[in-house]
């Protein structure tokens, strides 16, 4: 359904501008979530990605974490291990890696942050050790799915809240 008939259907029926989210179907829904998580082997602060749950975890003490759900690598891009943030950008312009441009020989050299066309989203924190990055995302209904070349997408409204709590120098730990 499109957006302008899903608000000319809000207006007919009187439901106003909240229950667009009801008339919209979604992938999923920025809304994270206090959940427990008792996994003792994780510092406070660790940001853990779990990519077969295609949920990402930011451990805040010994028994609870704010869950977000992601994105992740599709079959052959998927990878797991332990890194850090290394950087953390609002509105990132986006160069696309040489595996991207070699499968999307079309697309530009760069696209500017902002631009409707930029996947990155509404902001990035990059990892140490690769070209991978935590961002948002220009196509809020492929949250859910596999289907990144390796990094892990979030809906803005999630990586706007992550990116507000967590650090340059942040544990990540990606598991399968």
């Amino acid at each position: 359904m499109s957006m302008r008939i899903a608000v000319a259907m809000a207006a007919t029926l009187g439901l106003g501008v909240f229950a667009l989210g009801a008339l919209m179907p979604t992938a999923a829904e920025a809304r994270p979530e206090m959940v427990d998580m008792h996994d003792d082997h994780y510092s406070p602060g660790t940001i853990v990605v779990r990519t077969g749950e295609r949920r990402l975890y930011l451990v805040l003490d010994y028994g609870h974490a704010m869950r977000y759900p992601v994105g992740v690598g599709k079959a052959g891009k998927q990878w797991a291990g332990t890194t850090q943030i290394d950087g953390k950008y609002r509105y990132p312009a986006w160069s696309p890696p040489a595996e991207v441009k070699r499968d999307k020989p079309h697309m530009p050299d760069v696209i500017p942050g902002g631009s409707p066309r930029n996947p990155m989203g509404v902001a990035a924190m990059t990892l140490a050790g690769g070209e991978y990055a935590i961002h948002g995302t220009n196509v809020p209904g492929s949250v859910g799915g596999f289907v990144s070349y390796g990094c892990i997408r979030m809906l803005n409204d999630d990586i706007t809240d992550l990116y507000s709590r967590v650090p340059v120098g942040a544990t990540v730990v990606v598991t399968h």
